[in-house]
């Protein structure tokens, strides 16, 4: 299948293959977790299989040099799909017959492949969007959107199901959903390899490559400590109660503000492209997620904090989009792939150790991830900006 270009525009075919694909990735965490605590299972082992499917994402990028070299990619990130759905549904359908290790199996290959579900379809993207600078930045705040509805219509469609019938169903759901993507991804436009596979760098050369790139090198640190600082902001909302005079589930209730902020700004992206170097336009967004944090601690009232968690996620969703020009205008065309992957790799484990460290500062007092979030990122910014007076990295965007 070398083209389908009459099966409807091809950004709507990638906006719905995206959705599907990032709304079944971001809901088998919660998926896995509810099914071993419906089935009487203990708590280590619901974390063991949530780390299984989460943990193999930082591997990506030793998987993601295929999307360089394959002759056609989009076979690549359908059988990545198809994969996810098989092992999802197979890891629910076993777990209650076999010894933990088959399902926690399943998982790890399911993990393996969800970089391809994340980074690797938005590195379609490039070419998808149009050659105008707008259209690319449009299309972006698309992309920022299919994330945001993966990770909060995925976690809702399984809680919703999950109370309805059961987890398994809402796992064997998203597992539908899944295959459903991989056709998708299949009527998305042939993109033919543009390099032979011998002049597409390794995992390990295509990190080195982004860490000597002046504007690479910003994009992967200011992403990691954004991912890292926005992540303490769930675990900070549920602890807030006493501070804002309410219950836990109002509190909770902030959470579901952030979702509704940072859907906003995806929208925002899509109405008004961003304008300007994404070089640039990182570091200032970062600043002003900097100022957002303050702004949650200092909230006085519960009225006031859910105004400031709905004006962090909209920054965060800014920033995102700004990553994403980023990611499309400087990596070399022979690792374009890789460069989107290895970031969204590091994001993910980025927020992770994020939740950790806002779940170990919660106890000790409920601002101190806040506070620990907004002076990590308030240094990165720093450097962010001496260091482009220093190396700004001009004449790097999109070299082979």
């Amino acid at each position: 299948m070398t083209g389908a270009q009459s099966n409807g525009p091809p950004l709507a075919r990638y906006v719905i293959a995206a959705t599907l694909a990032r709304t079944s990735d971001g809901g088998a965490v919660v998926a896995i977790v509810l099914l071993v605590n419906t089935s009487g299972g203990p708590g280590w082992l619901a974390g063991l299989l949530a780390a299984s499917i989460t943990a193999p994402h930082l591997l990506g990028p030793f998987v993601a040099r295929r999307l360089d070299t394959a002759e056609d990619g989009r076979t690549v990130i359908a059988w990545s799909a198809v994969i996810h759905a098989l092992t999802l549904a197979g890891a629910v359908l076993l777990f209650p017959f076999t010894p933990a290790l088959v399902p926690a199996v399943l998982l790890i290959a399911s993990g393996l492949v969800g970089p391809m579900l994340t980074g690797g379809i938005s590195s379609r993207l490039p070419r998808i969007a149009g050659p105008e600078l707008a259209q690319q930045r449009r299309a972006q705040g698309w992309d920022v959107a299919t994330y945001g509805i993966g990770g909060t219509v995925g976690p809702s469609v399984v809680a919703a199901i999950s109370a309805w019938a059961s987890p398994t169903v809402a796992a064997l759901t998203l597992a539908a959903g899944a295959l459903m993507a991989a056709a998708f991804i299949r009527l998305l436009p042939y993109q033919p390899r543009e390099f032979a596979a011998t002049d597409v760098p390794r995992p390990a050369r295509t990190l080195a490559l982004m860490l000597r790139s002046a504007r690479l090198r910003r994009t992967l640190y200011l992403t990691v400590v954004v991912a890292l600082s926005v992540a303490v902001l769930p675990i900070t909302a549920v602890n807030s109660a006493s501070m804002l005079n309410v219950d836990a589930a109002s509190a909770a209730l902030l959470t579901a503000a952030y979702g509704l902020g940072s859907l906003t700004g995806s929208f925002g992206v899509m109405v008004r492209p961003l304008r300007g170097s994404a070089d640039r336009l990182m570091t200032r967004l970062a600043a002003l997620i900097v100022v957002a944090l303050a702004a949650v601690m200092l909230a006085p009232s519960f009225p006031i904090a859910a105004i400031t968690y709905v004006v962090a996620g909209t920054l965060n969703s800014y920033f995102f989009a700004a990553t994403l020009a980023a990611r499309s205008e400087y990596s070399p065309r022979s690792a374009r792939a890789q460069v989107f992957v290895w970031v969204g790799a590091l994001k993910i484990t980025a927020g992770s150790a994020g939740t950790a460290l806002a779940g170990a500062l919660v106890g000790i007092d409920p601002v101190l991830p806040l506070v620990a979030g907004a002076v990590v990122t308030a240094a990165a910014v720093l450097v962010s900006a001496a260091e482009r007076r220093i190396d700004p990295g001009v004449g790097e965007a999109a070299q082979s």
